[in-house]
């Protein structure tokens, strides 16, 4: 039997042997741009629910035990691989409910719902990641009919090791770059600390070194390979991705608008509590599926992208090293005030920005609350509710300005008190340009729709350098080299930051440019900002004004925005 206790320190075992290998974890990354890493963001999560259970009593039952976790998981996630690992461990917060202690059943069912509400929560869940891992892991668990809980935790971990060992054979990119996938790693990392209790009654110690820092050899790291989608975007047949909730009417049945949206759509997930049908479907005409479902309740929390468009314009930023201090460095604690809802103010906005002047850009363009965070800094669940409750109106728009942080903001849709409407913005240039599209007349729905439409016209160029050496195609790429991003896929590389970025602008130039906004970062000086603006204006096609911001951001030189 798995009591309290031991669920407690094993879960802690857990934490604290992922913190001390969470540096092996980032380097499994596939792209040597400094971004915010899958160890860290894993070990920050699970870090969070270590921090809770620390101060819970010894004598707690599995089903506190679990709730904890999962209820610090939630608010702690950071980073798309933290928000999985967060709905893994709420598994064990359903299934454990009502119970002190736990048997090899109750085990299974725990990693089963876990698995479950993973794969419903993911979009486009692809085979070969952290998701293939613990699925693996589950299924031999309940497939093993083990009833010893310890023998059957073995098992859990052999077949999650296994299922790791194979996601190069899952996914090109993996297997190009001679890495497993990083967050299925951090997942067995999690599973054999746990394990360690379960087995020895030992907990695993945080080493305090690990804690502060991530300087290992690059010798096993990734090889600078990009992360593609791996679809066409002629595989996209029902190009609108539709979210929204259901505030039930009495007798509201969730079955029946399943049935109507599976008759006109794919990709159909509706989850459904006391209160609210939550609906998620890929359909053609979003407008015939939000009409109907008004029969069953009034409707909030709008999400409609246009996937087509999404598409072609999102490409994979992949993933470097350097991130421990930083990302640490956000976690401030909460320098927001709670705010009432002013049930006259109809909207507000909270955006995601790392850089004193992008904070004063996105303040001037009607933001209430700006979160610190950004490439290497991911802010968690928490961070982000705390800003949206800072802002009295009934509905709160979330700019997350990066790919990495739209499933953290995406979690506090279920947590804050007010009704939040994630834009899936996934850089500055976008965020921006979203807020510039707002409409004070118009609806929610019609916010959202246009806000995105418009940002997702905007092409985005990063001027960034080498977090290490790599390799990317045969070209060798050397540790401090300056890199040219258009649109997360590298462009050129350089040693003259000045060249770089207006070889860069110039390239991003199409027949339809009018505008290029170039936004220096806190390493550029204003002399070299202003020389490098003239240049741009220089070297791009008479007609296109150009203009220059003072960003402030780290990590990257110019941020330049093309419209």
């Amino acid at each position: 039997m798995i009591t309290g206790l031991t669920l407690k320190n094993s879960i802690i075992s857990g934490a604290n042997n992922l913190s001390n290998r969470r540096a092996k974890v980032d380097e499994l990354n596939v792209f040597p741009v400094p971004d915010g890493d899958t160890g860290t963001n894993m070990g920050m999560t699970i870090g969070a629910a270590r921090t809770e259970l620390l101060n819970l009593p010894d004598d707690c039952t599995v089903e506190k035990a679990a709730q904890v976790t999962a209820s610090a998981m939630l608010r702690g996630a950071r980073g798309n691989s933290g928000v999985i690992s967060s709905l893994l461990f709420r598994g064990f917060s359903k299934a454990l409910q009502g119970k002190k202690t736990a048997d090899a059943k109750d085990l299974v069912q725990a990693l089963e719902k876990g698995v479950e509400g993973a794969y419903k929560a993911v979009m486009k869940p692809t085979e070969g990641t952290m998701l293939t891992v613990a699925r693996v892991a589950s299924e031999e668990a309940a497939a093993s009919g083990i009833a010893d809980a310890v023998e059957l935790w073995q098992l859990v971990c052999t077949a999650a090791q296994r299922a790791l060992d194979n996601t190069p054979e899952q996914l090109p990119v993996l297997k190009k770059a001679g890495v497993v996938d990083a967050g299925g790693q951090g997942l067995v990392y999690i599973f054999e600390g746990m394990l360690s209790v379960f087995k020895d009654n030992h907990i695993i110690a945080a080493d305090e070194a690990s804690e502060k820092s991530a300087k290992l050899s690059t010798s096993g790291a990734g090889k600078g390979v990009y992360t593609d989608d791996l679809m066409k975007v002629e595989d996209i047949k029902n190009g609108y991705c539709t979210q929204f909730l259901v505030n039930k009417n009495d007798g509201a049945s969730s079955n029946k608008l399943r049935a109507f949206l599976e008759s006109n759509g794919d990709s159909v997930v509706v989850i459904e509590d006391d209160e609210v049908i939550n609906c998620h479907v890929h359909t053609a005409d979003p407008g015939k599926i939000v009409s109907h479902a008004l029969q069953y309740g009034y409707l909030t929390n709008f999400k409609i992208e246009n996937m087509h468009e999404q598409f072609l314009s999102r490409q994979a930023q992949g993933e470097g090293l350097k991130k421990q201090a930083a990302a640490e460095a956000a976690d401030t604690g909460n320098e927001f005030t709670y705010a009432a809802v002013d049930n006259d103010r109809a909207f507000g906005f909270v955006a995601v920005a790392a850089g004193e002047g992008l904070k004063a850009i996105f303040t001037d363009l009607g933001a209430d609350a700006v979160v610190s965070g950004g490439q290497t800094m991911n802010p968690s669940t928490a961070d982000i509710v705390a800003a949206v409750q800072s802002v009295p109106a009934k509905t709160v728009f979330v700019l997350p300005n990066n790919k990495n942080i739209i499933m953290a903001a995406e979690q506090a849709q279920g947590i804050a008190d007010r009704t939040i409407v994630v834009l899936s913005t996934r850089t500055i240039p976008q965020g921006i340009t979203a807020m510039l599209n707002f409409d004070p007349d118009a609806s929610e729905y019609e916010n959202a729709t246009n806000m995105m439409q418009a940002a997702d016209k905007v092409a985005t160029g990063l001027v960034t350098f080498a977090a290490r050496d790599s390799d990317f195609d045969g070209r060798k790429i050397k540790k401090g080299e300056i890199l040219a991003l258009e649109n997360g896929k590298l462009v050129a590389t350089g040693t003259d930051v000045t060249k770089v970025t207006y070889r860069l602008a110039r390239s991003m130039c199409k027949k339809d440019t009018n505008f290029i906004t170039v936004i220096s970062g806190c390493d550029v000086s204003e002399e070299d900002a202003a020389r490098t603006t003239e240049l741009v204006q220089a070297k791009c096609p008479a007609g296109i004004e150009v203009t220059h911001l003072n960003g402030g951001q780290p990590v990257y030189y110019y941020i330049i925005s093309v419209e």
